[in-house]
């Protein structure tokens, strides 16, 4: 179903394609999900999840904040260059108006972890402080979620991750505190 909504406009996919591609009822699908839109996010909360995971596991045991965003951002990286229909489906299927609907993003064990690592970061100093530890997010999220998107849109071929030093190095200038 991913390849469905990240190949065509959401509003061009119906139910019933989606019934037809997942090989089940039509009544089904509304008895588990009740709309194409819920079934969307749920689809993003489970896939998103898998990414939170990675995070979450490959933050442990590091205690240097860069090292801690360096880490997060590649894990990004990596997992969009592999799965750029999540990205797709997130920024076509879903106005941001709506991100607050998938689950993941209220999800405590994450957003505590990564907001974690961002307030760490401005208490030893090494983060910009003069702004939020949620406008770091926003700056993070903003800049790895527009690379990747249009990475994607322009068919670039090289994966992100090849970038990854110069990208990481873009993104450090604009949170640290120097």
């Amino acid at each position: 179903m991913l390849d469905l909504f990240s190949s065509r406009d959401f509003h061009e996919v119906s139910l019933q394609d989606v019934a037809r591609s997942a090989n089940v009822s039509l009544q089904t699908i509304y008895k588990y999900f009740g709309s194409k839109e819920a079934l969307v996010y749920s689809m993003l909360d489970t896939m998103l999840g898998r990414l939170a995971e990675r995070m979450i596991d490959h933050l442990q045991g590091i205690d240097d904040v860069r090292e801690r965003l360096r880490k997060t951002c590649w894990v990004t990286l990596d997992y969009m260059d592999k799965h750029p229909a999540v990205m797709l489906l997130m920024f076509t299927a879903v106005p941001v108006s709506r991100h607050k609907n998938i689950d993941i993003y209220e999800s405590p064990e994450l957003m505590g972890a990564f907001l974690g690592v961002l307030k760490d970061g401005q208490a030893r100093g090494v983060l910009n402080s003069q702004v939020s530890s949620k406008v770091l997010l926003d700056v993070f999220m903003g800049m790895v979620g527009r690379v990747v998107l249009m990475h994607i849109v322009r068919g670039e071929k090289r994966p992100l991750t090849d970038q990854f030093n110069e990208l990481f190095h873009i993104l450090w200038r604009a949170m640290s505190a120097d």
